[in-house]
Protein backbone atom coordinates (compact mmCIF):
# COMPACT_ATOMS: atom_id res chain seq x y z
CA UNK A 1 0.00 0.00 0.00
CA UNK A 2 1.29 3.47 -0.91
CA UNK A 3 2.15 5.17 2.38
CA UNK A 4 2.88 8.86 2.86
CA UNK A 5 5.25 9.57 5.76
CA UNK A 6 4.52 12.97 7.29
CA UNK A 7 6.77 14.52 9.92
CA UNK A 8 4.69 16.83 12.09
CA UNK A 9 5.11 19.37 14.83
CA UNK A 10 2.91 22.19 16.07
CA UNK A 11 3.43 24.46 13.04
CA UNK A 12 0.96 25.49 10.36
CA UNK A 13 3.17 24.05 7.62
CA UNK A 14 3.11 20.63 9.29
CA UNK A 15 -0.70 20.80 9.41
CA UNK A 16 -0.76 21.56 5.67
CA UNK A 17 1.63 18.70 4.90
CA UNK A 18 -0.58 16.31 6.85
CA UNK A 19 -3.70 17.59 5.07
CA UNK A 20 -2.03 17.09 1.68
CA UNK A 21 -0.83 13.58 2.51
CA UNK A 22 -4.22 12.60 3.90
CA UNK A 23 -6.06 13.81 0.83
CA UNK A 24 -3.62 12.00 -1.48
CA UNK A 25 -3.97 8.82 0.56
CA UNK A 26 -7.78 9.03 0.47
CA UNK A 27 -7.76 9.53 -3.31
CA UNK A 28 -5.22 6.80 -4.07
CA UNK A 29 -6.36 4.17 -1.58
CA UNK A 30 -3.14 4.75 0.28
CA UNK A 31 -2.14 5.25 3.89
CA UNK A 32 -0.61 7.93 6.07
CA UNK A 33 2.10 7.42 8.66
CA UNK A 34 2.53 10.33 11.08
CA UNK A 35 5.91 10.79 12.71
CA UNK A 36 6.26 13.12 15.69
CA UNK A 37 9.75 13.76 16.95
CA UNK A 38 10.50 14.35 20.60
CA UNK A 39 13.07 17.03 21.18
CA UNK A 40 15.89 15.83 23.34
CA UNK A 41 16.66 18.15 26.20
CA UNK A 42 20.09 19.71 26.30
CA UNK A 43 22.22 18.16 28.96
CA UNK A 44 21.05 19.14 32.41
CA UNK A 45 23.28 18.53 35.40
CA UNK A 46 20.52 16.77 37.32
CA UNK A 47 19.39 13.61 35.57
CA UNK A 48 15.94 13.71 37.16
CA UNK A 49 15.25 17.17 35.74
CA UNK A 50 16.40 16.08 32.30
CA UNK A 51 14.24 12.94 32.43
CA UNK A 52 11.21 15.02 33.44
CA UNK A 53 11.81 17.47 30.58
CA UNK A 54 12.10 14.64 28.07
CA UNK A 55 8.95 12.95 29.39
CA UNK A 56 7.00 16.22 29.11
CA UNK A 57 8.20 16.60 25.51
CA UNK A 58 7.12 13.03 24.74
CA UNK A 59 3.66 13.62 26.23
CA UNK A 60 3.25 16.82 24.15
CA UNK A 61 4.31 14.95 20.99
CA UNK A 62 1.90 12.10 21.71
CA UNK A 63 -0.96 14.55 22.29
CA UNK A 64 -0.12 16.35 19.06
CA UNK A 65 -0.01 13.21 16.96
CA UNK A 66 -3.16 11.75 18.53
CA UNK A 67 -5.08 14.96 17.87
CA UNK A 68 -3.83 15.14 14.28
CA UNK A 69 -4.74 11.50 13.65
CA UNK A 70 -8.26 12.04 14.96
CA UNK A 71 -8.74 15.13 12.81
CA UNK A 72 -7.73 13.48 9.56
CA UNK A 73 -9.80 10.40 10.30
CA UNK A 74 -12.89 12.53 10.95
CA UNK A 75 -12.36 14.74 7.92
CA UNK A 76 -11.07 12.27 5.32
CA UNK A 77 -11.69 8.80 6.65
CA UNK A 78 -7.98 7.94 6.66
CA UNK A 79 -6.73 6.17 9.78
CA UNK A 80 -3.02 6.90 10.05
CA UNK A 81 -0.26 4.91 11.63
CA UNK A 82 1.46 6.83 14.40
CA UNK A 83 5.07 6.86 15.53
CA UNK A 84 6.60 9.03 18.24
CA UNK A 85 10.40 8.84 18.44
CA UNK A 86 13.18 10.72 20.09
CA UNK A 87 16.57 11.30 18.60
CA UNK A 88 18.13 13.26 15.80
CA UNK A 89 15.31 14.08 13.36
CA UNK A 90 17.30 13.37 10.21
CA UNK A 91 18.56 10.03 11.50
CA UNK A 92 15.10 8.96 12.70
CA UNK A 93 13.58 9.70 9.28
CA UNK A 94 16.43 7.96 7.45
CA UNK A 95 15.95 4.82 9.56
CA UNK A 96 12.19 4.82 8.99
CA UNK A 97 12.64 5.16 5.22
CA UNK A 98 15.17 2.33 5.20
CA UNK A 99 13.09 -0.01 7.39
CA UNK A 100 9.69 0.59 5.82
CA UNK A 101 9.71 -0.03 2.06
CA UNK A 102 5.96 0.69 1.84
CA UNK A 103 6.69 4.41 2.33
CA UNK A 104 6.11 5.87 -1.12
CA UNK A 105 6.79 9.53 -0.28
CA UNK A 106 8.20 11.70 2.47
CA UNK A 107 5.90 14.71 2.93
CA UNK A 108 7.37 17.78 4.63
CA UNK A 109 5.89 21.22 5.24
CA UNK A 110 7.93 24.32 4.42
CA UNK A 111 7.49 27.57 6.33
CA UNK A 112 5.84 30.37 4.40
CA UNK A 113 8.88 32.57 5.02
CA UNK A 114 12.49 32.11 5.91
CA UNK A 115 15.08 29.45 5.33
CA UNK A 116 14.07 25.81 5.07
CA UNK A 117 14.20 23.69 8.19
CA UNK A 118 16.84 21.01 8.73
CA UNK A 119 14.71 18.16 7.35
CA UNK A 120 13.94 19.94 4.10
CA UNK A 121 17.51 21.17 3.75
CA UNK A 122 18.85 17.65 4.25
CA UNK A 123 16.37 15.61 2.21
CA UNK A 124 16.16 18.02 -0.75
CA UNK A 125 19.83 18.93 -0.79
CA UNK A 126 22.83 16.88 -1.81
CA UNK A 127 21.29 13.73 -0.31
CA UNK A 128 18.08 13.87 -2.38
CA UNK A 129 19.40 11.44 -4.98
CA UNK A 130 20.05 8.72 -2.41
CA UNK A 131 16.50 8.45 -1.06
CA UNK A 132 14.31 5.39 -1.63
CA UNK A 133 11.27 7.59 -2.35
CA UNK A 134 10.32 11.09 -3.52
CA UNK A 135 10.16 14.05 -1.16
CA UNK A 136 7.08 16.25 -1.38
CA UNK A 137 7.56 19.74 0.04
CA UNK A 138 4.28 21.48 0.82
CA UNK A 139 4.56 25.29 0.90
CA UNK A 140 3.29 26.85 4.10
CA UNK A 141 1.84 29.76 2.14
CA UNK A 142 -0.92 27.65 0.56
CA UNK A 143 -4.49 28.08 1.72
CA UNK A 144 -6.56 24.99 2.50
CA UNK A 145 -8.54 25.63 -0.68
CA UNK A 146 -5.41 25.83 -2.86
CA UNK A 147 -4.03 22.73 -1.19
CA UNK A 148 -7.27 20.85 -1.78
CA UNK A 149 -7.13 21.70 -5.49
CA UNK A 150 -3.57 20.39 -5.73
CA UNK A 151 -4.16 17.20 -3.83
Amino acid sequence: MRTYLVVIDETEEARLALRFASRRAAKTDGAVHILALVEQADFVAWGGVQATMEEEARVRAEELVTGAAGSIFEEMGVRPAITVKSGDAIEVVKVMLAEQPEIAALVLGAAAQGAPGPLIAHFTGINAGTLPCPVMVIPGSLSDEALDELS
